[in-house]
C-alpha cells in the first residue's frame, strides 16, 4: 500500500490482542533476529526481536497477524476472505494465496497495451463474460489507453441486448473503477453519464489515489476529467463504428441501444452535439424500413432550407397520409417521421442541428417556398375537388371562421383561420403539443399523482381549407340549419384533433354527436338534403 489505509483498517476488526507484525529483510543472514511490532490499537505499540517466527515460514518478508474480536470472527472464514479478495484485488499483479492456493487468477486484460501486443478475441470475450456476468458475446469492444488529460486504461463492451426493454427496471451502471488494478468502486455511478449504463467494463487510472471515496469523487475535478474524457472517447468510437459498418450500426446497435443515446441528448448537454450525429430516424425520403441521420438529411437539403422538419405519427403510413405532410410533399421537403414520445422529446430538446432549427410539421407557420401553399390549393382544384363545387371567397371564409370562433365552438377554439397548405383535407389544428408528448405527460401525471397536467385539451387553433367541399358545405349549411351546422363543426374539429393524435379515450365522447348527425340526416327528405 501507499497510505497505510489497509493496515489501519486491521485495527477495526482486531480484538484485545490487537495486531502483530513480524518482519525480516531478505538481505539479512539466516541467523539475524526477526523484528516484532505489536499494538492493541489504543495508542501505544511495542517493538521486540525474536529468534523464531512461526507466522513467517519462508524466513523473510513480512507477516501480519490479526487477532479478531468476537464480533468480527467471520473474517476468519475462508469463503468470506476469498470473496473480498476477488471483489477488490482480483486483478493485482502480485499473487494472493489463501490457505496455500492462489485466489487472484484473472488476467487484468485492460492493463495490457492493445497497440503493442495481440490480444485474442477469446481473451476479451472471456473477460467480458466475467465482468458483465453475461453469457452472450459483446457487440462492440473498445480498448484504449491515454495519458492526457488524465491517465486512463479502459476496456468497454457493448452487449448484444439490454434488460430494460423486458420491464426489469432501470439498469445499474456497468463499469467499475480501479486504480493500479485495485477496485475503487464497483459499478461506479460517477465515472460515466447515466445514459451509458448499458456499457460494461473497467476503467483504471493511476492518477486516482487509493484512498479516494465516493463522497469526494462526486465533486472531484479529477473524476470529472475522467468522465469527460471517457464519454468523448466512447461517442467518437460509436461514430467510427457507424462509418465502418453502417449496416450493423443501423440494424443491430441502434434499434437495441438507440433509446440510451436519445436519453443522453436530453440529459447530457455537453455530449448533445456528438450524440445527435449518432441518431437515426425514418424519413419521407427513406424507403420503407430504412432510416437516416441528421447529417444525411442536411446533406440532401437545398442551400435555401434553413429548417429541419419532423412529424410525430403512430407509424409511417399514418405519417404519409397526414394532412400535416401535404405541403412538404408538394414542396419536395424531406420530413423526419418519429413515432414515440421519446423521439418528440429529443427533437424538442435538441432544437438545432448545424445551424438549422428543428421544426414540427404541426407548427402553424411553416417557412416553405412561397408557391407551395398555392400549389396545394391548385392540386385540390385539379384533382380531388368537384370542379362544380364553389370555393369560398375571402369574405365567406372570414365569416365562417368568425362563426366557428364565436358561435359554434367558442369553448373549444382559440382561433379559426384560413390555410392554403391543405389539398386533401378540410382542416387541421396547429401549434399544439404533439399527441405523443401529451400522452406521455398524462401518463407521468397519473403515475405521480400530480395535478400539473389536466386531461382536458386546451383551446385549439383550427385552420380550414376554403376549397374543400366539407368547408364549402358547412358555410352553406349554417344558413339553412344552424343546429346541424354546429354539430358538423364540432365533428370537423374532432376529426382534426384525431389527425393530430390528440384525441383521448378513443373518441368515445363524440359518438352521441355522430349518432345525432346521422339521425338528422336520415330523417331529412331527399329534397331537403
Amino acid at each position: 500500500g501507499k497510505f497505510g489505509v489497509g493496515f489501519y483498517s486491521s485495527f477495526m476488526v482486531a480484538g484485545a490482542k490487537g495486531v502483530e507484525v513480524v518482519s525480516r529483510s531478505a538481505s539479512l543472514s539466516q541467523d539475524a533476529p526477526y523484528s516484532v511490532w505489536s499494538s492493541d490499537g489504543i495508542g501505544s505499540y511495542t517493538i521486540d526481536s525474536s529468534s523464531s517466527a512461526p507466522s513467517l515460514p519462508q524466513s523473510r518478508g513480512t507477516a501480519i497477524t490479526i487477532h479478531l474480536s468476537d464480533e468480527t470472527a467471520d473474517y476468519a472464514d475462508a469463503g468470506k476472505v476469498e470473496a473480498i479478495i476477488k471483489k477488490y484485488s482480483n486483478f493485482v499483479t502480485f499473487p494472493i494465496h489463501l490457505d496455500g492456493e492462489r485466489v487472484n487468477t484473472v488476467d487484468a486484460v485492460w492493463a495490457r497495451d492493445p497497440g503493442s501486443e495481440k490480444i485474442e478475441d477469446e481473451t476479451y470475450d472471456a473477460f467480458y463474460k466475467y465482468v458483465a456476468n453475461a453469457y452472450d458475446e459483446p457487440m462492440y469492444r473498445l480498448h484504449y489507453r491515454a495519458d492526457a488529460p488524465v491517465d486512463i486504461r479502459a476496456l468497454f463492451f457493448v452487449p448484444t441486448y439490454h434488460t430494460e426493454k423486458y420491464g426489469m427496471g432501470h439498469m445499474e451502471p456497468g463499469v467499475s473503477l480501479y486504480s493500479r488494478k485495485v477496485l475503487i468502486e464497483a459499478k461506479s455511478p460517477d465515472i460515466l453519464p447515466e445514459w451509458m449504463r448499458f456499457v460494461k467494463g473497467v476503467v483504471d487510472s493511476e492518477d486516482l489515489p487509493l484512498s479516494v471515496s465516493r463522497e469526494r469523487a462526486q465533486d472531484s475535478a479529477l473524476i470529472q476529467k475522467l468522465r469527460t474524457a471517457l464519454t468523448k472517447r466512447f461517442t467518437s468510437f460509436l461514430a467510427k463504428m457507424a462509418r465502418k459498418d453502417p449496416e450493423k450500426y443501423k440494424t443491430e446497435f441502434f434499434p437495441e441501444f438507440g433509446q440510451f443515446l436519445k436519453e443522453g441528448v436530453c440529459r447530457d448537454y455537453p455530449s448533445q452535439d456528438a450524440l445527435s450525429k449518432l441518431l437515426y430516424f425514418d424519413s419521407s425520403k427513406c424507403e420503407n424500413g430504412e432510416t437516416t441521420s441528421f447529417e444525411e438529411y442536411v446533406g440532401r437539403c437545398t442551400p435555401d432550407q434553413k429548417e429541419i422538419y419532423y412529424l410525430v405519427a403512430p407509424n409511417r403510413e399514418a405519417a404519409l397520409n397526414s394532412p400535416y405532410f401535404e405541403i412538404f410533399l408538394k414542396a419536395d421537403r424531406e420530413v423526419f417521421f418519429v413515432y414515440t414520445a421519446m423521439d418528440d422529446f429529443v427533437m424538442t430538446n435538441l432544437g438545432m442541428f448545424q445551424s438549422r432549427k428543428l421544426v414540427s410539421a404541426e407548427k402553424g407557420e411553416i417557412d416553405l417556398p412561397d408557391d407551395s401553399e398555392k400549389d396545394a390549393a391548385a392540386e385540390a382544384e385539379e384533382k380531388d375537388v368537384d370542379p362544380a363545387a364553389a370555393r369560398l371567397t375571402d369574405v365567406q371564409t372570414g365569416e365562417l371562421c368568425a362563426w366557428l370562433e364565436t358561435e359554434a365552438l367558442p369553448d373549444r377554439l382559440a382561433a379559426a383561420k384560413v390555410t392554403h397548405r391543405l389539398s386533401m383535407h378540410p382542416a387541421i389544428v396547429v401549434g399544439h403539443e404533439s399527441g405523443a408528448m401529451r400522452r406521455m405527460m398524462l401518463l407521468v401525471n397519473q403515475r405521480t399523482g400530480g395535478e400539473g397536467t389536466s386531461g382536458k385539451l386546451p383551446k385549439q387553433t383550427l385552420e380550414v381549407n376554403p376549397s374543400h367541399p366539407i368547408v364549402v358545405g358547412l358555410h352553406a349549411l349554417r344558413e339553412r340549419d344552424e343546429d346541424l351546422a354546429v354539430l358538423c363543426a364540432q365533428q370537423l374539429l374532432d376529426n382534426a384533433i384525431i389527425e393530430a393524435g390528440l384525441m383521448d379515450e378513443g373518441g368515445r365522447d363524440m359518438l352521441p354527436r355522430l349518432n345525432e348527425i346521422l339521425m338528422r340526416l336520415t330523417a331529412k327528405k331527399d329534397s331537403d338534403i
